[in-house]
């Protein structure tokens, strides 16, 4: 995995970002809690540290996986 510092802060972060839109099934779509962990698993395994979500994604649900 790749890295890029995030400005002046010092932060490494990965240059792949795992988007969590498709956490949770709240919509009628999207993954389960154990597939979206098995992501989850998969990406910080390969050294990612950058991950999108927000509390309106699944209602809330990708966050509350992430958690």
């Amino acid at each position: 995995m790749q890295y890029k510092l995030l400005g002046k802060s010092g932060l490494r972060v990965s240059e792949l970002c795992l988007g969590t839109m498709t956490f949770g099934e709240d919509w009628g779509w999207g993954s389960s809690q154990e597939e979206s962990q098995r992501i989850y698993q998969v990406f910080r395994e390969a050294g990612g540290n950058s991950i999108n979500t927000t509390n309106i994604y699944t209602n809330g649900t990708s966050e509350k996986f992430l958690s």
